[in-house]
């Protein structure tokens, strides 16, 4: 096991005790979720087959530190597909079990399993019938006996010399709440574009937005027939104003494709007595309407092309340039 150790470079005392205890803090914390994962056995398949199962939402629930990472938890699963929501336990007390339905899962975190405020939601699912994952370091608490099933946290004290922070004990829980969240994702086969539903802001939403989302569509798309005349290939292409012109077969499949590069490579006293069909690339490289952004851009990075052809059925629908990727800020 890897573990970070303290450095013997020219710090000061200061320094050298800074990084001691953050060395220290660490490994603790490294020591803890190895115990974690050393100690998951077939509860965590009970658990999430019952997540899996679940008609309604995963309700996450959880006092002080615990309530912190319930959030967490309950936030990445709502994101990765699994409807869920964080309910404070305290606020559970004043009507907000009201939010929890009989077609939810609850899953209940407290490391001692001792949290006083958790009682009125335990005995709520008890009441109801309502399915209890706990998340706690001993089965033997209120909450590890209330719970139907139990997802046992390691007992490894707290990196905090005081041994009073909750650090390890979040740590793992944490930890745990993305194993559930990254199992859950491969149980339903959630994809990128999925994620991309869920994140349409910011730069992860430009990276994940499909090729849909920015091409060019109709009149906007430089198209002739693949016998079409070199006079008509540059009007279409200046017109167009993409570095490219697509052509098209009888059937309406597309067959190749001329870039503005392309021409200048083929330049000949004669090239206007061409045809579209003698110089195009033909089969050009394309992509799908439900390709990811990010994806089109690799493939124009790699084949070291500018244009992309959305096809379906064979037939282009649409054309993207790498400037309307760049511009929508995906790298």
């Amino acid at each position: 096991m890897n573990t970070v150790t303290e450095k013997n470079n020219d710090f000061s005392i200061q320094e050298k005790a800074d990084i001691k205890s953050a060395a220290n803090t660490i490994n603790s914390e490294i020591e803890t979720i190895c115990q974690l994962r050393d100690g998951l056995d077939q509860t965590l398949t009970q658990a999430l087959n019952l997540m899996q199962q679940a008609k309604g939402r995963i309700i996450v629930t959880g006092m002080g530190k615990s309530g912190h990472i319930a959030r967490k938890i309950a936030a990445s699963l709502a994101s990765t597909g699994t409807p869920s929501f964080f309910v404070h336990p305290a606020e559970a007390s004043h009507g907000d079990l009201g939010m929890i339905t009989e077609d939810d899962v609850v899953i209940a975190i407290s490391n001692s399993g001792e949290s006083k405020e958790l009682v009125d939601i335990l005995n709520y699912c008890k009441r109801f019938g309502i399915p209890l994952i706990a998340i706690t370091k001993n089965p033997q608490s209120s909450l590890g006996k209330a719970g139907d099933i139990v997802l046992k946290l390691p007992d490894n004290g707290e990196a905090c010399p005081l041994g009073l922070a909750p650090t390890n004990s979040t740590t793992a829980t944490l930890v745990l709440g993305d194993v559930l969240t990254t199992c859950m994702i491969e149980r339903k086969g959630f994809t990128k574009a999925d994620f991309n539903d869920r994140h349409p802001g910011g730069k992860l939403g430009s990276i994940l937005q499909r090729v849909s989302d920015l091409m060019h569509t109709g009149e906007e798309m430089p198209l002739l027939e693949e016998h079409a005349g070199m006079q008509s290939v540059l009007l279409e292409m200046t017109s167009k104003r993409l570095g490219c012109v697509g052509f098209v077969n009888s059937n309406g499949d597309l067959t190749g494709i001329l870039t503005d590069g392309d021409l200048r490579r083929c330049l000949t006293p004669d090239v206007l007595e061409k045809t579209a069909i003698e110089l195009m690339t033909k089969n050009p490289k394309t992509v799908t309407k439900d390709t990811i952004a990010s994806e089109a851009m690799k493939i124009m990075h790699d084949k070291k092309i500018t244009n992309l052809f959305v096809i379906e059925d064979k037939k282009p629908i649409g054309v993207i340039h790498i400037h309307d990727l760049l511009n929508h800020g995906v790298v």
